[in-house]
């Protein structure tokens, strides 16, 4: 344990560097991947994940965890140390499709979290204020919260909402490198990163070489993500585009996510339609011309419209839309998405069915732990509407299944209401205050 804290408080300390020295270079960093920052990324890795292709858990690599481990520092020393080939699953996506991820073996994972921490001490102070994903303290109802200031409190008019195409299957291997290395000098780390980069895929049988794009699933990819979203979108929208359009513009970033706001129309069409598109260009990235548009939105959106209508648009499972407080000011005010409250609702009834046979106080106790993590995320400032309805179809689905259990009706109406005052599901709840920074 007292090794542990020295390490941590190594790592604190090139952060500190890192904040109090902006152009500050590390040169001899990779010395830190040794046994203690080893043991101390086993020791947070969940042990639950899945496992890779040699399907060794957490439990089993821990039973000669000091010879594994002096083993792993030896061989990270010597560079004789070469990532597997990650293992490709799918997981479904709101839109339908299917999401690819990377599942490394054990060992590739303590390494590349030791990595990630070296990385992210040197990083992650230099990182915009605008980027929220993946980052130490911060959320996405930290973003939300910044929406709402950006968007009240200032003279915004419109909101292009982009998205690029494919960010992380297109991350340019060279680029992100030169990234790295405006603050990284220790070439040792740079080959240990180019070697989990180039590590590949194994798709059931079939290995599958990789070119570009940081694998989604890697411990690695959020950091290195970020990175790249920085000095790719973010450092040139602070440096060129604010400093050099007449009016308000700003960036809110959440992983490969981002809006910006501005406020004139001229402006957001030329950064929509020419700047933004020849800027990632640079970068072998492109704009999702399909999931991307210039929207007239904000306090004088209403006054625009021609018919008195105003568009909304769709950021981190909200849809936004422009409203008015209680005393008549203007207000951003967000409900959950069409497509993530159809999403949710299909992943619960998706496990009421299959988990109906168990007893009614042990659906009801789970439902209600799924629920509450539910409301933790959608429950903000003005979405009750939205938590009701996701409560009432969830009632229904409920009571459909139970009576699914036997050919013989199981609960008429009354007692299922009678059921559910003696064993409630829990109410939805507003946990986060928009407002509340």
């Amino acid at each position: 344990m007292k090794q542990q804290n020295i390490m941590e408080t190594k790592l604190a300390r090139i952060a500190e560097i890192s904040k109090e020295r902006p152009k500050e270079v590390f040169t001899s960093i990779y010395h830190f991947l040794n046994k203690d920052l080893l043991m101390l990324c086993h020791k947070e890795l969940d042990g639950k994940k899945a496992t890779g292709l040699d399907g060794i858990t957490k439990a089993e690599y821990e039973e000669n965890l000091e010879e594994n481990i002096e083993q792993l520092e030896k061989e990270l020393q010597s560079m004789r140390y070469k990532p597997s080939p990650a293992k490709r699953v799918y997981i479904p996506k709101a839109n339908g499709k299917m999401r690819g991820l990377a599942i490394a073996i054990y060992e590739d994972k303590i390494v590349q979290m030791a990595l990630k921490k070296i990385i992210e001490a040197i990083y992650e102070p230099k990182l915009s204020n605008c980027m929220y994903g993946f980052r130490p303290n911060r959320s996405c109802h930290d973003a939300l919260k910044r929406i709402n200031q950006i968007i009240e409190a200032n003279r915004i008019s419109y909101v292009v909402d982009a998205d690029i195409k494919g960010y992380f299957d297109h991350i340019d291997w060279n680029w992100l490198i030169k990234c790295l290395e405006q603050h990284i000098k220790d070439q040792r780390i740079i080959r240990l990163i180019k070697r989990f980069l180039k590590a590949g895929i194994i798709e059931g049988t079939e290995y599958i070489e990789i070119t570009e794009g940081t694998p989604q699933g890697s411990i690695l990819s959020p950091i290195l993500a970020n990175i790249y979203m920085y000095y790719v979108l973010v450092l040139w929208f602070e440096k060129k585009i604010q400093k050099n359009f007449q009016g308000e513009s700003y960036i809110i970033v959440y992983a490969d996510d981002f809006i910006c706001c501005f406020q004139y129309q001229k402006e957001a069409e030329l950064f929509m339609n020419k700047l933004l598109p020849e800027r990632l260009k640079k970068f072998k990235l492109e704009v999702a011309k399909d999931k991307t548009r210039l929207i007239s939105f904000g306090r004088f959106a209403k006054e625009r419209s021609k018919d008195g209508k105003v568009d909304t648009f769709d950021f981190l499972g909200f849809t936004h839309y422009c409203g008015k407080s209680k005393k008549g000011y203007f207000r951003v005010k967000r409900k959950t998405s069409k497509k993530k409250l159809n999403k949710s609702i299909k992943e619960f009834k998706i496990w009421i069915r299959n988990n109906r046979n168990l007893r009614v106080t042990t659906i009801i106790k789970l439902l209600n732990i799924k629920l509450r993590g539910y409301y933790q995320y959608y429950g903000i400032t003005d979405n009750g509407e939205s938590l009701n309805k996701f409560l009432h179809v969830i009632k229904r689905t409920l009571w459909k299944w139970l009576n699914r259990r036997s050919q013989r009706r199981s609960y008429t109406s009354l007692e299922f209401a009678q059921l559910l005052k003696s064993y409630p599901l829990i109410s939805p709840k507003i946990c986060v205050n928009i407002y509340d920074i």
